[in-house]
């Protein structure tokens, strides 16, 4: 008769590092995974996203066109304007901020203060005095000396302000073709008699034939870009 015999246990282990170096390692995973979380927040805050979001929807609204082109669309367009706008900043945050942090020369704090200097600089370049005043007016603080030393939660939504009235802007711009035609159409139809007939149906293939004639995407696209300079 054959008895089994125990088992040969195994010891697993596994080797996390020790020291200082694992607890930086653990807070510099916790903080990307941050980063991560609130990318899309911080990208329509800090970047060109908001203008370029907002105008491309109300161009959608003055074509007429309800669900063309759909949301997914416009906004992956939105989001690759920026990334072209935004691509010396990006590259700039991650020279001086990212690229020392994952190399462990400079600390987590010091990595947000460096990465967020582009962007605040690009704030700067494209707020609005009027804007900056209301906030620092409403926070109660006095406009520091140098304009770098401004808070974050000062110029962050006074940009935003501002990129609201640009692109408002712009698009009453664009309205103003289209409803012109729209305006022309109606008044046709009115003297023939045809006042059952809805203006827009007859107005949509007329503003989309001009539309595509001045080559809008290329205008509205490169007007965008255009209107951060260089």
């Amino acid at each position: 008769m054959m008895l089994a015999g125990p088992a040969a246990a195994q010891d697993i282990s596994l080797n996390l590092g020790q020291g200082a170096g694992l607890t930086e390692r653990v807070i510099q995973l916790i903080a990307l995974i941050t980063v991560l979380s609130l990318a899309p927040s911080i990208l329509v805050m800090v970047t060109s996203f908001t203008r370029i979001v907002v105008v491309l929807s109300l161009l959608r609204t003055a074509l007429g066109t309800a669900t063309a082109p759909p949301n997914t669309v416009i906004i992956s367009l939105a989001l690759f304007l920026t990334a072209f706008v935004m691509g010396p900043a990006f590259e700039r945050a991650y020279d001086i901020g990212i690229r020392p942090l994952v190399n462990n020369e400079i600390t987590v704090e010091q990595a947000f203060e460096r990465s967020s200097e582009p962007f605040r600089a690009f704030m700067l370049k494209n707020v609005r005095d009027k804007d900056l005043k209301l906030f620092l007016d409403m926070a109660r603080e006095a406009r520091p000396a140098a304009p770098e030393d401004l808070s974050l939660r000062i110029l962050v939504p006074a940009f935003m302000i501002s990129e609201l009235k640009r692109a408002f802007e712009i698009g009453f711009l664009l309205f103003l073709p289209f409803l012109i035609i729209d305006l022309v159409v109606a008044s046709v139809l009115m003297s023939m008699g045809m006042m059952m007939l809805p203006p827009a149906t007859i107005s949509l293939p007329f503003k989309l034939i001009f539309f595509v004639l001045v080559d809008g995407w290329n205008l509205v696209a490169g007007s965008l870009v255009q209107s951060y300079g260089s």
